[in-house]
Formats: C-alpha cells, sequence, structure tokens
C-alpha cells in the first residue's frame, strides 16, 4: 500500500513539482493551497505532512500547532519547508513539534531523504510499542518505555516523538556520557542533516518539561549529555 503525504503550500509551482516526483516516487499525494485546507485533509490521517509556513489564513506554524493539539492528528510527522531561513524560525517549528525543517529552494533529493526518514521512524516507533521494554523511575519522574508516557510526580507529561526518544535514550544510558554524535544518529538517523543546534533545542524542551529534574540532563562541553540518577 502507497503511502500518503499531504503537501500545504501556497504556490502552485511547489505544488506541482512535489507532487510530479513524489507520485513518482509511488507515493499518494494530497495538496492544500492554504492553512485551512491543510487541516481539513489531515483529518483522513497521512503518513505525513510537507508544510509550508507563509500560507494564507492559517499560517504553517498554527497549522503545526492545532495538528499536535488533536489527538488524532499529533503522532503525524511534520515536515516544515519554507523560505523562512533565520534561526528564529526553525528553533519555533521544531518547539511546534515538526520533525524536520527544510529551508527553499527545494532539494528534492533532500526532500525525499526527510520523507523517507520520518516514515521509518515511525514505523520504528510503532513496532516498538509491541514490545515489553520496561520502565525508568527516577524519584518522581517515570518514563515507560513500552507505552511511550512520561510521568512526572503522577501528571502525565506530554513530549514529541524526538522529545521522547531523547530522553529515553539518555535515561536508559543513565550515568554515561552520550556524545552528540550518537545521539543525532539514533534520534534523527544517519540520513539527516541535524546538527548540534536542533539537538540542543530538543534538550533544552525536554529539560523545560521536566521542571526541576530537567536537571539530571548534564551538558558535558565538546562532547554531549549526561542523565545522572537521583543517587549520583
Amino acid at each position: 500500500m502507497s503511502r500518503k503525504v499531504l503537501i500545504a503550500d501556497d504556490e502552485q509551482d511547489i505544488l506541482d513539482l512535489l507532487k510530479y516526483n513524489l507520485v513518482k516516487e509511488g507515493y499518494e499525494v494530497i495538496v492544500a493551497r492554504d492553512g485551512t485546507a491543510a487541516l481539513q485533509h489531515a483529518r483522513v490521517k497521512p503518513d505525513v505532512i510537507v508544510l509550508d509556513i507563509m500560507m494564507p489564513g492559517l499560517d504553517g506554524f498554527e497549522v503545526c500547532k492545532q495538528l499536535k493539539r488533536n489527538a488524532d492528528t499529533r503522532e503525524i510527522p511534520v515536515i516544515f519547508l519554507s523560505a523562512r531561513k533565520s534561526e528564529v524560525d526553525e528553533v519555533i517549528g521544531l518547539e511546534l513539534g515538526a520533525d524536520e525543517y527544510i529551508v527553499k529552494p527545494i532539494s528534492i533529493a533532500k526532500l525525499l531523504a526527510r520523507i523517507r526518514l520520518v516514515l521509518r521512524r515511525r514505523v520504528a516507533a510503532s513496532e516498538g510499542s509491541t514490545r515489553p521494554l520496561g520502565r525508568i523511575v527516577v524519584g518522581g519522574l517515570e518514563i515507560d518505555l513500552h507505552r511511550h508516557t512520561i510521568t512526572l510526580e503522577n501528571t502525565s507529561l506530554a513530549l514529541t516523538r524526538k522529545e521522547f526518544e531523547t530522553l529515553a535514550y539518555l535515561a536508559t544510558h543513565r550515568g554515561a556520557v552520550v556524545p552528540k554524535s550518537r545521539l543525532m544518529s539514533v534520534i534523527w538517523g544517519r540520513e539527516a542533516q541535524a546538527d548540534d543546534r536542533t539537538l540542543d533545542v530538543h534538550v533544552c524542551r525536554v529539560r523545560g518539561k521536566l521542571g526541576v529534574y530537567g536537571n539530571h540532563i548534564e551538558t558535558v562541553k565538546g562532547v554531549g549529555y549526561r542523565f545522572r540518577s537521583e543517587a549520583d
């Protein structure tokens, strides 16, 4: 069965270009010319959404925000594809829960690689969730590796997929210094062009959501990160 990709962009030339190349690769493609249409089409639960930022009506940031608030669509991977190249825009996109941020002009090869990557991660997460992987408990923090849930002082925390994977990997290797290169390879895969800044943004977001427990994630300057247990 072919994978379904939703593309939202207000430029018809870009829609035509992306649709042509994705269909050629065997994907089923849905197109939207604005944010409102993108949200409507997302109800069919595509496998991945490629989202422009500057669109009439609802912009891409607002669309992503609403997707991640909705239980039916929050797990759909989102790839931002935008002409906005500032670091601030990239950070905002990632903080809203996007999986990738690609700057125009478009590299079809890069976009296809990112789509394959997020789809592989989604399949791996789905398959992994069927295996009993156990729990990690540090004080009032509980990480359920089987259900992919985080509980802090008996309160459930909402983390994006990559935030969860980042925290889970560090906690699973607690006490050890995990190099940034290894974390990026595990979380983003070898094909991704994620850099230190992208990783640092995700770690910062995880720390913020953990509150006082965020201090358990230590920065080892020039190397990576270390999750310390309560006994350290």
